[in-house]
């Protein structure tokens, strides 16, 4: 005989699950935040000197800094139209910037075409550079990717992008600027 399971089960089910994706994330993000200046973060391929200059502002400080829709996407965890951002068929070469605090984002060299709309890069320019958090929004269960260095909300992650990580980080054009190589 077959059992059906119960809403108020799926629901606590459910609960269960953000709240661990809530934990690890701000576990994640506090272990990024909380590194010593100076300290040293080790991968297997290489070793980085993690951001010492975090930047914290007062919304009032940001509402001057940022355009509207700038304020709208990175402090407001908006999201831009998909098809419309600056960089979403960009081919330079050159490094993405956070347009909020310059903090170097990605590499054009991990830029791939999605097809989404929005641009997307298969990891970031360094370990150190964004960090990730669960995101409820909008009924959805998602990851956000967040600027290391100044806490703004970039854009979200996927787990369907090419190798060599598998990952797609669909990142809102509004929330980046453009350093041309050699620059």
């Amino acid at each position: 005989m077959r059992r059906q399971v119960s809403f108020p089960i799926l629901t606590l089910i459910a609960v269960i699950v953000i709240g661990i994706m809530l934990a690890i994330g701000a576990s994640r993000r506090n272990q990024q935040h909380n590194q010593l200046p100076g300290t040293l973060t080790q991968n297997e391929s290489e070793i980085e000197i993690a951001m010492t200059d975090r930047i914290e502002r007062t919304e009032t400080e940001w509402r001057r800094l940022l355009t509207k829709e700038q304020y709208r996407v990175m402090r407001e965890n908006g999201t831009e139209r998909a098809f419309t951002g600056e960089f979403h068929n960009h081919k330079g070469e050159g490094a993405y910037l956070c347009a909020a605090c310059s903090n170097e984002l990605f590499s054009s060299g991990t830029k791939f075409d999605s097809g989404t709309g929005w641009p997307s890069y298969y990891k970031p320019a360094t370990e150190s550079s964004v960090v990730t958090e669960a995101d409820l929004s909008g009924g959805m269960i998602r990851v956000a990717v967040i600027c290391a260095r100044c806490d703004s909300h970039l854009g979200h992650l996927f787990e369907d992008g090419p190798r060599p990580t598998g990952l797609r980080y669909c990142i809102n054009s509004t929330a980046l600027k453009f350093l041309p190589a050699g620059e």
